[in-house]
């Protein structure tokens, strides 16, 4: 026989069930805090880091922060590492002699610059060299970018009227040049020379070949599908100046600690949520300041058809000119993964800005360029008036000038802002790749 269970009881039975399965479907509400955020960024931008750059004890102290943060978080090390650390190596290629000889006439070593992969040259008037003159009317940048891009073994002479712009040049080769291949045979001779009919040289040049070791450290979690959202900054600066009197360390707070704290810091947002449809990789670039070689290396050891967005961020510690907590991203018609990601902000009362400073073609001066060429939409995302920030590249850049505040909010909105994309709700278009720059084949 069935038992009669009372009304009385049965109503209570049920709201008691009723309670506890509305327990079970609530979300934890994740936080970034701003406390926090504060931790983080102080220590990257301590002085016990010495300004992070490449190759020195000091980056490796942040990444050891890093990976520890990424720990905590409960992220697992990309597929094929032991750890959250992704080495690898530069050749760095240095000029140790160099002797020009052109129609005959030895050129001094302060009218030359060299620019090579090869350990060796030793150019006669058999070997096969490309002419390129640059004119006092010509312009430099375009003609020596154009020959980057093309590579191989050039001779460029150069009118005494661009030695100013030259100079600059032989600056930044006379630090050698990172390469992750040597014996490439990509080179620039740049000589400042009134000569322009050359019949005979003779170039011969001897280059010191150094490998230097270094890492990104790349945190993944794993989502139901294999698509992955990438977000991104780069934890390396400037280092130390012997040179400067007074302060000579380049902590570098805003370039890029602010960065590489918000990546630190939505890793455990999402981590904290619980429920990302997409994979999810956080990754702190090494090495981008001279180049932008850690994410370079990154992208050759993924499969960036996967990728589905790249959120680089990049400076986001000062409020920008549209008001604190507001930012902007690069590249903003190369896809539609701002007005996706407004759609999201729409909640908050907030948007993206498309880049306020065109003119200084921020979209390649950052590790998004890296991924865009591979057709990713990826931006970077920042919040500095860099026609006016007096910190930018000066030892004044520390966390006594950030506006934290200010600094997370962007971090809270670019949460809110890709959570359409790490729902798998939201799918930006591909850049394409036909309208992005290459990279340099020579430097």
């Amino acid at each position: 026989m069935k038992k009669i269970v009372p009304l009385a009881i049965l109503l209570a039975v049920t709201q008691v069930a009723c309670n506890d399965a509305k327990q079970e479907v609530v979300k934890k509400v994740p936080e970034i805090n701003q406390q926090t955020v504060t931790n983080d960024v102080t220590y990257l931008a301590s002085d016990e880091l010495e300004g992070r750059a490449t190759f020195t004890p000091g980056i490796t102290k942040a990444a050891e922060f890093i990976a520890k943060r990424f720990k905590e978080a409960g992220l697992k090390p990309l597929d094929g590492l032991q750890s959250y650390e992704q080495s690898f190596s530069l050749y760095n290629v240095k000029a140790d002699s160099v002797a020009v000889n052109l129609n005959g006439e030895a050129i001094s070593s302060e009218n030359v610059a060299v620019a090579t992969s090869n350990e060796m040259l030793n150019w006669d008037d058999s070997t096969p060299v490309a002419l390129t003159v640059i004119g006092k009317d010509d312009d430099f940048r375009a003609k020596v970018g154009e020959l980057n891009q093309r590579g191989g073994s050039n001779l460029v002479v150069i009118d005494p009227a661009h030695e100013g712009m030259f100079k600059r040049y032989q600056a930044y080769f006379g630090g050698g040049l990172n390469k992750f291949e040597i014996n490439t045979n990509n080179t620039l001779v740049m000589v400042v020379t009134p000569l322009t009919d050359i019949k005979s040289l003779a170039v011969n040049v001897t280059n010191t070949v150094k490998t230097q070791a270094l890492s990104n450290v790349v945190g993944v979690l794993p989502g139901k599908s294999k698509e992955v959202v990438l977000f991104s900054a780069h934890y390396d600066h400037l280092g130390v100046d012997e040179q400067a009197e007074g302060d000579k360390i380049y902590n570098g707070a805003d370039d890029d600690a602010s960065g590489t704290t918000a990546i630190m810091n939505l890793a455990q947002y999402y981590r904290d949520q619980g429920d990302n449809q997409r994979t999810l990789i956080f990754s702190a670039f090494t090495a981008e300041e001279i180049g932008g070689y850690g994410s370079k290396y990154f992208s050759t050891h993924i499969d960036a058809d996967n990728i589905v967005a790249m959120v680089n961020i990049e400076m986001i510690g000062k409020p920008s000119k549209f008001g604190a907590g507001k930012f902007w991203m690069t590249g903003y018609e190369r896809s539609n993964l701002g007005p996706l990601m407004n759609e999201s902000l729409k909640s908050i009362n907030t948007e993206i800005y498309p880049d306020p400073y065109p003119e200084q073609r921020l979209f390649y001066r950052s590790d998004n360029a890296t991924l865009a060429r591979l057709g990713v939409p990826a931006h970077s995302f920042s919040s500095t008036q860099l026609d006016k920030d007096k910190h930018y590249h000066k030892a004044s850049d520390d966390v006594a000038s950030l506006d934290l505040e200010s600094m997370t909010q962007v971090i809270k909105s670019i949460a809110i802002g890709s959570q359409a994309l790490v729902d798998g709700k939201a799918t930006p278009t591909r850049v394409d790749t036909s309208k992005v720059n290459k990279s340099g084949l020579i430097y």
